[in-house]
């Protein structure tokens, strides 16, 4: 949690009375991440081989785990992280987690550096980047595109077009700082619905990255804001987020040239199809929207 992470242990909920068992699979359909910690107990578990009144918790969410898993090998491969702390052996993952073939995450000390490559796995911002693809000297016209080397944050581009209720600024979500963010936080309804703004990419990019959410001091804690990307014209992500539960988002933008990047909040139906604009203001931002 000091380093920005929204974490959920069991032993932080024992402040009412509560079915673990609904809770435990509202968690695990939930949560972005699952750490499986390894122990020779939760192994046991795990693997099937405890007796059926024995660790009920653990063996009923392992099974979850197990389907899903079996659902989808590959995204739940990457979701379910098994970790291995100080003093504890590799050994002592489940079974099912592939222990020697997939990757997994020992933890010499509970450090920032200790915790780096989990935390990589976690943010998908790796320890060791892929350099940028060089140019095609076989293709005379892709020369007049040079690309970027390393990152370029959209708010301190040149904006070519932007609504009046979007400015640069720092935001904050969850208690982290997004420093080079682009806030919407109009003063009126006499401003545009949708906050947006334009830059050139001039398909230099392979990626764009963004924190997206309501901001922590909004003075409506009930908002929801919609956010949307535009590259060249096509809508290629659309995603909604309540106060206190930002997001983080990715965009493929590869021989891209124009961005826009738009944020509003939703309109209310009211009856039927028809809907209305919102009669409250927004309070949103990208947080350090960056290209790559």
């Amino acid at each position: 949690m000091r380093m920005g992470l929204d974490v959920h242990v069991d032993l932080w909920y024992d402040n009412v009375r509560r079915d673990w068992s609904l809770w435990a699979v509202e968690q695990l359909s939930e949560a972005d991440f699952i750490l499986v910690i390894a122990s020779p107990k939760f192994k046991q578990r795990a693997d099937g081989m405890a007796a059926p009144h024995e660790g009920r918790g653990a063996q009923f969410e392992a099974a979850i785990l197990r389907d899903n898993l079996t659902r989808n090998l590959k995204e739940q491969t990457e979701r379910i992280l098994p970790v291995v702390l100080p003093g504890r052996s590799v050994e002592e993952i489940p079974t099912f987690l592939n222990a020697y073939s997939t990757t997994r995450y020992e933890i010499r000390e509970f450090t920032e550096d200790g915790v780096a490559d989990l935390i990589a796995a976690i943010t998908g911002e790796g320890r060791h980047k892929m350099p940028e693809r060089g140019i095609w000297r076989g293709n005379a016209q892709a020369i007049a595109a040079t690309p970027v080397t390393g990152a370029l944050t959209v708010a301190r581009m040149h904006w070519l077009l932007s609504t009046p209720d979007v400015r640069l600024g720092d935001a904050v979500f969850e208690g982290v700082r997004y420093a080079d963010s682009i806030v919407m936080r109009p003063s009126s309804m006499s401003t545009e619905a949708i906050g947006f703004l334009d830059v050139d990419l001039g398909g230099r990019f392979q990626t764009m990255r963004s924190a997206i959410g309501v901001l922590d001091d909004a003075s409506e804690r009930s908002q929801v804001g919609l956010f949307r990307v535009h590259v060249d014209g096509v809508v290629q992500l659309q995603r909604q987020v309540s106060h206190g539960k930002p997001d983080l988002i990715k965009v493929d933008v590869a021989g891209a040239l124009r961005l826009r990047l738009e944020m509003s909040r939703p309109w209310i139906t009211v009856a039927g199809d028809l809907a209305e604009r919102s009669s409250r203001l927004p309070e949103l931002a990208w947080g350090t929207p960056t290209l790559r």
